[in-house]
């Protein structure tokens, strides 16, 4: 059932707020989703690599590598518990490919370093995005299980 609101003369249908995924698959695959960018992001992401894709050139090698550990660690984390949706890893390999590879060039285009105030901004939108795609998962894979 759909629900209308009438704003300014334009009527706007919405969905119910009601449900179909369960909250219980959602949660779990939203922690393992944090847990497993955390362990990709900090703990396995060396200096090569971070320095690296943000590099004017020589990025994509360091880049490549850091999202490749990311798609690694999907595809394990979903194939041990939902086999049939491996191929998710390939789909979080690449749009964390597009996410850090635009921060990147941001950063070496306009020069950005630590102490500048862009820099603290690009971090926190790549996070951001980082994290809306594993919510993004977390609802396609607790819709479809």
């Amino acid at each position: 059932m759909l629900e209308s609101v009438i704003a300014k003369g334009v009527i706007l249908v919405f969905p119910n707020m009601s449900s179909a995924i369960m909250v219980g698959p959602l949660v779990g695959w939203m922690l393992a989703l944090t847990v497993k960018h955390v362990i990709a992001d900090f703990l396995l992401q060396n200096h090569w690599m971070a320095a690296g894709k943000d590099a004017k050139t020589g990025w994509a090698l360091p880049l490549l590598a850091h999202c490749q550990i990311h798609g690694v660690l999907t595809t394990a984390l979903v194939a041990a518990v939902a086999p049939r949706f491996w191929f998710i890893g390939l789909v979080d390999f690449v749009i964390h490919l597009v996410i850090d590879r635009a921060k990147g060039f941001c950063v070496a285009r306009f020069d950005v370093t630590p102490t500048h105030r862009w820099f603290w901004w690009l971090i926190g939108i790549d996070q951001a995005l980082h994290h809306l795609t594993g919510f993004g998962l977390a609802i396609w894979l607790a819709a479809n299980q």
